[in-house]
């Protein structure tokens, strides 16, 4: 669920939380709590074991499957697909749900038993378990299926055409897109959806049959069959998917993606549990800036109504069932519930032609300490409400769309032909719909493009290529120049990627690229990130050009252009730690046993290397070039021993690491250090609460290894464990954005980007003469985009950290290397040009540790 504590009304009374009986008691509706905005724990604190407990398994990237073969073809496609073992321990049949084990099964029987279902498998989830999509639809021949695929691409390519021919509304299927349990503990949308389809499937109702006529109703089945199965919120690799989207790090997010790109629909449905009453989307301010909003508000909107008249019509009450009415945080709330960032799947969709999407919360809870604590046959009473209600938000969402079946896709088209042509966003008209004010009202200003630079202007190449890939995979359209061109006052070289903002899909290319807005001035509390750019946090060079004609002789990028390369001749090769791939690289010619030093933010190799450094310079697009002298540090592979977040785990693995996670506990168990170059604390190690032999280990190996340490948690080990003289304030609890910082001239921040992220900032005073200032928060506000208050007693605030030190690093006594962030340079896999600032923490931490202590 997404659950902000600042909207009304979203829980029952304790008296019926605390109730196991079938009828609950007659209760009010609380009020809501207060936002704390204290030192609370670290944010993914909850899932900082998640990766620990995860398969190694990796599952390949969700694809187009459009272009599978046997997919030219009408409809029904009859696929078998393949059943999985069963499971006893699926934690969905204690709900009285439908076990993972048994939706093929079910979707192999409805496929056989009616022509309007086609079911088929779309990728594989973290833990290599199928992910399903079921499209529901009248049979369609091949020259059938094919008008619909050429009508849904005059739709995205030509939509001026497309609005101009009056005929092609009334011959287009109107796609629908409906998403299942993508948090795995919130289980009933699955059940919903497979209730649905088979009632579409089976039923002589002939409004059913004019139904599939003119729509495609398309069912991701369970978005997350990893966390259905164990009863987690995130996949196997312990992501929240609802916050993945413009980052697609897990395989479950880019199927969900491709999904959208191929059928493009006019309106998805996300469903959630628990909220009560049942909370339907649209949401409180502040409102996404790229979106076309005057055409999102007045879908949505309505069909936010209908789902509530339809949630309504199944008559629980309060007093008989302990299900509150439901509520739209648009109309219902002031502020909590907003769809600024694009990270969910609702606030996504409509970059892919969406003009009605929303989360659905269902209201029973059935999950945490109530999964654990209450009769199974309590829960299984507050799933079959859930599973109603659910099904009944898709019934009346598809009942909408068909009923606005011709204006709903003319709105899509509208969104596309506005950005072909490059229109000015338009600022939406107060009272467009019912309660729409001042406060609602959010827009951007698109640029005429963007350029990514080729040449001595890309400070990297590795990074531009890695942008562009991401952006071709969102559909965003890119060009490469085939010759040197001008824009917005500068010359760029051939080879340089342009980003032409005239394209169907600009919003999603601006919200990306574009460097975001503060938007602490405007509402007080925000319910996820608020600030993202990666136009600034990629480590790629982006140019925007304002305005001004645009002439380039480009070609259309499937793929970016190779970017590695060994330069020829003799003698030692040297590799810059800048980029995410350049750390994978390192981390390959380490494992492979190849002597490297450290030398000041580059990893030099023998001559006797290059054969190793031209695969490593393929197989990641990095460029090595020609080093000064072999000396160094002498640097081995990093073996990491890691108290961290799942994302930040995830992340250090991909990057190559060999990571062994540890805790509070797993130390008090008894650990063996011997394996262990660098510590990493950030999350679930406490020194204070070691018992005396732990205690008497760790410092034993502080004697002779490095540590890496991030947050409240880390800051706190720092001081508990003796380490760096620094005292660490923290900001705001809830403030998150993008920051300008200064980079000094150490070994960690060096030539690092001149952005970082922040999410619960914090920066060091105090320091010690053995500390060095690695990087700092620029001075006067720092923040870029986001949203950063300070706390009700002044304290915490963005003008508190100007010109304070946000990462230091220093040899404590022992002579134990360590750096201490205050930022989140690998917070949920995103600001990847910010990676390399924890890699090369880790190299030099681990290559000098042990050496003579020198003064700087």
């Amino acid at each position: 669920m997404r659950l902000p504590v600042a909207i009304a009304a979203v829980a029952v009374s304790a008296a019926l939380l605390t109730s196991g009986v079938a009828v609950a008691e007659p209760v009010q509706q609380p009020a809501p709590p207060s936002r704390d905005f204290g030192n609370g724990p670290d944010r993914n604190e909850e899932a900082a074991g998640a990766g620990e407990r995860a398969s190694a398994l990796r599952a390949a990237p969700g694809e187009d499957f459009r272009r599978r073969p046997g997919h030219d073809q009408g409809y029904p496609r009859r696929n078998t697909l393949p059943v999985p073992a069963e499971n006893p321990a699926d934690a969905a049949i204690k709900l009285g749900l439908v076990p993972y084990h048994g939706i093929a099964a079910k979707l192999n029987d409805l496929q056989r038993r009616s022509d309007r279902v086609s079911a088929e498998i779309t990728g594989r989830s973290h833990n290599g378990h199928d992910l399903y999509l079921v499209t529901v639809t009248a049979p369609e021949s091949r020259g059938e299926a094919r008008e619909q695929d050429r009508i849904r691409e005059r739709i995205e390519n030509d939509p001026a055409g497309a609005a101009r021919d009056r005929k092609l509304v009334k011959k287009y299927k109107a796609p629908v897109f409906f998403n299942g349990n993508i948090h795995g503990n919130e289980w009933e949308g699955t059940d919903a959806v497979l209730r649905v389809i088979e009632e579409l499937a089976t039923s002589t109702d002939p409004r059913t049959a004019a139904l599939l006529g003119r729509t495609r109703l398309y069912f991701n089945v369970t978005a997350n069959p990893d966390g259905r199965i164990a009863g987690t919120r995130q996949n196997g690799a312990g992501f929240d998917l609802n916050r993945d989207f413009i980052t697609a790090s897990q395989p479950e997010v880019r199927a969900m993606r491709q999904i959208m790109i191929d059928t493009q629909p006019v309106a998805m449905l996300d469903l959630h549990g628990y909220v009560n009453g049942t909370l339907v989307e649209p949401t409180t301010p502040p409102h996404g800036a790229n979106y076309e909003y005057d055409l999102f508000i007045t879908n949505a909107y309505p069909n936010g109504l209908g789902i509530e008249a339809a949630i309504l019509a199944l008559g629980y009450t309060p007093e008989a069932d302990g299900v509150f009415p439901p509520q739209i945080p648009f109309r219902d709330s002031a502020e909590g519930w907003d769809d600024w960032p694009p990270i969910f799947t609702p606030q996504y969709a409509p970059f892919q032609g969406a003009v009605a999407s929303h989360t659905i919360e269902f209201p029973m809870r059935v999950n945490g300490s109530d999964y654990t604590n209450r009769p199974v046959e309590e829960l299984r009473r507050r799933s079959a409400i859930n599973v109603d209600i659910a099904a009944a938000a898709v019934r009346a969402t598809y009942a909408f769309v068909d009923s606005r079946h011709d204006r709903i896709i003319a709105d899509q088209i509208e969104v596309f032909r506005r950005g072909a042509a490059g229109e000015p966003a338009k600022e939406v008209p107060l009272g467009i719909v019912p309660g729409f004010g001042p406060e609602d009202v959010y827009t951007t200003t698109y640029p005429r493009a963007y350029v990514i630079p080729a040449g001595n202007a890309q400070r990297s190449a590795t990074a531009a290529a890695r942008l562009v890939d991401h952006l071709v995979a969102n559909d965003v359209r890119v060009e490469r120049a085939k010759l040197p061109f001008r824009a917005g006052g500068k010359t760029y070289p051939a080879g340089s990627y342009v980003v032409d903002m005239r394209q169907p899909k600009r919003g999603l290319a601006n919200v990306m690229l574009e460097p975001g807005q503060d938007i602490s001035p405007r509402v007080d509390a925000m319910y996820d990130i608020s600030g993202w750019s990666h136009a600034l946090l990629w480590g790629a060079t982006v140019d925007t050009v304002t305005s001004g004609s645009l002439h380039v002789l480009g070609v259309p990028v499937s793929a970016a252009a190779p970017t590695g390369s060994v330069p020829d001749g003799r003698g030692p090769l040297a590799l810059a730690v800048r980029d995410a791939k350049e750390v994978r690289a390192v981390n390959d010619l380490l494992s492979q046993g190849v002597e490297a030093v450290w030398a000041d933010g580059a990893v030099v190799v023998p001559a006797g290397a290059r054969g190793a450094a031209r695969t490593v310079a393929d197989r990641y697009g990095v460029a090595f070039t020609k080093a000064r002298s072999g000396d160094g540090v002498p640097l081995t592979a990093v073996r990491v021993a890691a108290a961290v977040s799942a994302d930040e785990l995830f992340t250090l693995r991909e990057l190559g690491f060999a990571v062994t996670p540890v805790s509070t506990a797993v130390l008090n168990a008894g650990f063996d250090w011997s394996g262990t170059d660098v510590l990493v604390v950030s999350s679930g190690l406490s020194y204070a609460a070691l018992d005396p032999q732990a205690r008497a280990a760790l410092d034993a190996f502080l004697a002779s290894g490095g540590v890496v340490t991030r947050g409240g948690t880390g800051a706190a080990f720092n001081a508990a464990a003796g380490l760096l003289t620094a005292t660490s304030v923290a900001g705001r609890g809830d403030a998150n954005g993008v920051v300008r910082v200064t980079n000094g001239d150490g070994q960690v921040a060096g030539d690092a980007p001149a952005h970082a992220f922040v999410y619960s900032p914090r920066w060091f005073t105090g320091l010690g003469p053995e500390v060095t200032v690695e990087q700092s928060y620029a001075a006067g506000d720092p923040l870029v985009s986001g949203h950063w208050r300070p706390n009700p007693d002044g304290t915490g605030g963005q003008d508190a950290a100007a010109g304070q030190a946000a990462v230091v690093s220093g040899r404590d006594e022992r002579g134990a290397a360590v750096v201490l962030f205050g930022t989140e340079p690998l917070f949920r896999n995103h600001p990847k040009g910010l990676f390399p600032q924890v890699a090369r923490a880790l190299y030099w931490s681990a290559a000098v540790t042990g050496s003579p202590v020198t003064t700087r």
